[in-house]
């Protein structure tokens, strides 16, 4: 996985985090009759024509693709509901509004694949992406008053949002951590060498002993 053997990478890129929003129920309406769909991750159908139906977000975009369905955005998506949203973290400096933990992803998979079905899909952009710098600045101005501590909880963090942060913040605990225990630290890194030290022997082949070299 991208990032797990860097620490100083977020753990997940941004296709990765947007991989995983699929997964996300959405209303669609159907423009066909087909039986129900059967799917490792669930069942889903029957679908008629008309009627709404809950898929996941991957299965919506495939059916809209091929013109089998519109996509009814989520009621959050409204421009009401994101004005409140926008207005209420602007008030708001030391807390974050509750928000979808995938609003970044949901909304963007929506304006590619669907921004026929969005009404005032531009207003709705520019307010989504209000939000999203607001929250990016209030979560930095956060960090900057980072003290020593054993953990970090900030509620309403959206999955991106976790993984823009999530490096900074664990560097910085192990870091209060070193401080905090050198004596300790210390011993971290002997056993560390001598485990290294001993794999490295481990990987060697029986024979792998020095011999004179002889000519022939």
């Amino acid at each position: 996985m991208a990032g797990q053997s860097d620490p100083h990478v977020s753990l997940f890129s941004p296709p990765e985090v947007e991989f995983m929003a699929e997964d996300e129920l959405v209303e669609i309406v159907p423009n066909m009759r087909m039986d129900p769909l059967n799917f490792i991750c669930g069942d889903f159908g029957p679908f008629y024509p008309q009627i709404p139906v809950k898929v996941p977000l991957w299965l919506a975009a495939a059916l809209k693709k091929r013109g089998k369905c519109t996509i009814r955005p989520p009621q959050w998506m409204s421009i009401e509901n994101l004005t409140k949203v926008l207005e209420g973290e602007r008030e708001d400096r030391g807390t974050f509004q509750a928000v979808p933990f995938h609003y970044i992803e949901i909304s963007r998979l929506l304006f590619d694949h669907a921004r026929d079905d969005i009404p005032d899909i531009y207003m709705v952009r520019s307010l989504i992406e209000d939000i999203r710098d607001v929250r990016l600045h209030k979560i930095e101005t956060n960090l900057e008053k980072f003290s020593a501590t054993s953990a970090v909880k900030i509620a309403h963090l959206s999955a991106m949002e976790v993984n823009v942060v999530r490096p900074f913040v664990v560097r910085a605990l192990q870091a209060f951590y070193k401080h905090d225990n050198p004596v300790l630290l210390v011993d971290l890194d002997s056993v560390s060498d001598r485990q290294s030290h001993v794999t490295r022997q481990r990987q060697l082949p029986n024979n792998a002993q020095k011999q004179p070299l002889k000519r022939r």
